[in-house]
């Protein structure tokens, strides 16, 4: 049978299983992988109730969308140092002392202690930081639980990536859409740079439709790999997509490229976003962008009359001072040319009706009015708040049959840097206790020096995690988790697809893990609550969200590996689009009422400091690691033994810096230490440093971190007002001013040739 992207659900639904042999005594579980966002669907080879080997699925759409992180995933979580039971801090905090103690004397702990800091200074007391991204799934019931509790202060990485993509999308046509790969005839990728080992079923996906024919757009500053594959590669200067992307709206609507009668039917605001797209004629975009004015022309030409086109997500747009304009531009030149909800553009699936989805189980309904105004953030910057999202709640039950949508956890989250502010005392009000599951708050947000302040002004810090990352260091409470083998998964597509895809338990946790599931049920109890969550296990929660389709979750399982609703093109035409004017809206209506510019717009950098002449681009993506996590792993750690700062041969000479060569990256908030990697693909001027370095084998606790402290890229990521995206409030990766710093000694390697070998 024919590759076929696995986006397209009919495909997956009829593919004719190919099932493999396994030698005796080994049985097979299909499983989603869970070691990145992805969510490959890949094989469980299971022995003596262990799982020994992680492989490519029977499936044959799925055949090829597997990574080395997958692959590994067994070794990895079968570590000597994972967290197997309970541990409560016994010395003061960041002292790394710890007794062990059962989960119900933790939990009845966690829950007087979180009671008692409630009653004293109100339920928004209470953050929660937390990402599916790396849980999975929390089921919708973190959210259901504070609701009900009364605390609108959540929080997560997806801040910062895919979440305030969808929050932002909104604006334009109310939901966030996902790219028809299978049918599209031109791919922009803008910065993103999908690999074998990155994001691997988007590098198969864009490899097959270049295979069929499909045009290639790659804008990024320095030339990877997709840029050498692209039919046109623009080189934009760092920062500058949104000035990019108005250079393209100007050529498509002076050139009249665009899809009259949709705009004419179906769109408000576009004399007034013509007058903005004025402002940016070709010549100043191309100073602005450090382009060639004629390749951007083309580029733009290419877009529109080549289509239908897509324009995947891209995480380099969530991470700028101009992130609200530039989501706002790509879903502006979707709707223009009139790629969105038809074959090969870009689909508005909405919610699977069959489904009780996470947001209905998130009960936002439930949190007061008083509670929402309170959410951290949502004065300054609303977009993403419940404040900024308050008016999608009409046009969503119209369009989608219910209020709230929170698609890619990405709508109704408090601010991540006014929640930490308020942390660490200084906010509209005291926030005490704060939970994270699943993730690294210290290294996951902007301002880690802030972030330390805070958590250490804290009454209460629970973490619900595998292993001791810098943050669990921190906390009073360390719940150990199970992983992705060791539970069922209904994966939702994180709630803006309308496909659901079951993954089979592999094997049990070991030692007193527990799902997120159970952690919201036992805290649910601990706070009196205990009607929240009345399942007795997950897939007792499952069989009842799976109600309306006749099926239990293990009929699922047996049945298909996707169930999903017949896909509909241009539905707006029967309910129009969930925004208040029905239409897409080129001018928001509710941005305007927020008191922002209702059409996107481009801010130029400040001055230029000559202290810091580099620009700092973070971010750099080591195939063997996702997000702060796998470094324990030998066979990760032989790959990415070290942080790597990327310079260009240019910069290298200017700068007198030598390959291998250990140096400190510097800017107003902080330095790290790095070894210096000459790259040719490198722009001179921009350098790039890898996201979420720290040692697991090196010294813990505070003052240490396990290497946090020296190497984490988030103490350079600037939160003030200059490096903030107004509407968001989130920070400017993507351009930072720094300089590099020579060092007189170069620092030894302490990756130890085992994760079980401590060192200092």
């Amino acid at each position: 049978m024919p590759a076929a992207p696995p986006f397209d659900p009919q495909a997956i639904a009829d593919a004719k299983f190919e099932e493999r042999e396994v030698r005796p005594g080994v049985t097979t579980k299909r499983t989603i992988c869970q070691t990145c966002d992805i969510a490959c669907s890949v094989v469980a080879e299971v022995e003596k109730g262990r799982v020994v080997k992680i492989r490519s699925s029977d499936n044959p759409i799925f055949r090829d969308n597997i990574c080395m992180k997958g692959i590994m995933a067994p070794k990895g979580l079968a570590d000597p140092t994972r967290i197997l039971q309970p541990l409560k801090r016994v010395g003061k905090r960041g002292s790394g002392e710890w007794e062990k103690v059962s989960w119900d004397e933790a939990i009845s702990d966690i829950g007087q202690r979180l009671k008692a800091i409630i009653a004293k200074h109100g339920p928004e007391a209470w953050a929660v930081s937390t990402s599916q991204w790396n849980t999975a799934t929390d089921h919708g019931l973190g959210r259901r639980i504070m609701n009900h509790v009364g605390s609108p202060n959540w929080i997560s990485g997806v801040a910062l990536c895919a979440g305030n993509t969808a929050a932002v999308n909104r604006f334009t046509y109310g939901w966030f859409p996902m790219g028809d790969f299978a049918n599209t005839k031109c791919i922009v990728l803008m910065g993103h740079n999908p690999r074998r080992h990155s994001w691997t079923p988007m590098y198969n996906f864009i490899r097959q439709a270049q295979a069929r024919g499909a045009k290639l757009i790659v804008t990024d500053p320095r030339r990877s790999s997709s840029a050498e594959r692209a039919d046109i590669w623009l080189p934009l200067k760092a920062g500058s997509d949104a000035a990019m992307m108005l250079g393209w709206l100007k050529v498509i609507l002076d050139e009249e490229l665009y899809d009259k009668k949709f705009v004419e039917n179906w769109t408000i605001g576009f004399d007034d976003l013509r007058k903005r797209v004025d402002e940016y004629p070709l010549e100043r975009v191309a100073k602005l962008t450090g382009c060639d004015p004629e390749m951007i022309a083309k580029a733009a030409r290419m877009y529109a009359t080549e289509g239908p086109s897509i324009i995947p997500w891209t995480p380099i747009t969530d991470m700028q001072r101009n992130s609200t304009s530039g989501i706002r531009l790509q879903s502006i030149l979707r709707s223009v040319c009139g790629y969105v909800d038809v074959p090969g553009g870009e689909r508005l699936e909405g919610f699977n009706p069959d489904i009780i989805n996470e947001s209905t189980i998130e009960m936002h309904h439930v949190l007061s009015d008083a509670q929402k105004a309170k959410q951290l953030g949502s004065d300054q910057h609303p977009a993403f708040t419940y404040r900024g999202q308050e008016a999608f709640r009409e046009p969503t039950k119209r369009v989608y049959g219910q209020e709230y949508a929170n698609l890619i956890m990405g709508c109704h989250m408090a601010t991540p840097s006014a929640t930490f502010r308020a942390m660490a005392g200084q906010g509209p009000y005291p926030v005490k206790a704060f939970f994270f599951l699943g993730n690294n708050p210290l290294m996951s947000y902007a301002n880690m020096p802030l972030i330390i302040d805070a958590m250490m002004n804290q009454d209460l810090i629970v973490a619900h995690e595998h292993f001791m990352t810098p943050s669990a260091q921190l906390a009073d409470y360390i719940l150990p988790g199970d992983s992705w083998l060791e539970r069922p998964w209904l994966m939702d597509s994180f709630g803006w697809m309308s496909s659901v895809r079951p993954s089979e338990k592999a094997m049990e946790p070991p030692g007193e893990c527990k799902s997120t599931f159970e952690f919201w049920k036992l805290l649910a109890g601990a706070l009196d609550k205990p009607e929240l969550v009345p399942w007795d296990r997950l897939e007792d929660f499952y069989d009842y969200r799976l109600e309306k389709t006749g099926m239990t979750f293990d009929q699922l399982v047996k049945k298909t590996d996707i169930y999903f609703a017949p896909p509909k093109f241009r539905q707006y035409e029967q309910k129009g689009f969930a925004t208040p004017s029905g239409k897409v809206e080129l001018k928001s209506s509710i941005l305007e009422e927020l008191g922002f510019d209702p059409l996107p717009y481009f801010r130029e950098d400040p001055p230029v400091d000559p202290e810091y002449p580099l620009k700092l681009f973070t971010g750099v993506r080591e195939d063997g690691f996702f997000q702060t996590g796998h470094r324990h792993i030998p066979e990760m750690r032989k790959r990415h033994p070290e942080p790597l700062l990327f310079v260009s041969p240019g910069t290298a000479t200017q700068y007198h810096l030598a390959e291998d060569e250990w140096v400190e990256v510097e800017n107003e908030m902080g330095k790290i230490s790095i070894k210096v990697a000459i790259k040719d693909a490198m722009p001179d001027d921009l350098i790039r440093i890898p996201h979420g370095w720290w040692k697991p084998e090196m010294k813990q606790g505070a003052g240490h971190l396990s290497g946090a402290l020296k190497y984490a890229d988030a103490q350079l990521c600037r939160d003030d007002a200059d490096y903030l995206d107004r509407e968001q409030g989130i920070p400017h990766l993507k351009g930072v001013p720094c300089r590099i710093n020579k060092v007189e000694q170069s620092e030894q390697s302490v990756a130890p040739a085992s994760a079980m070998e401590p060192a200092e």
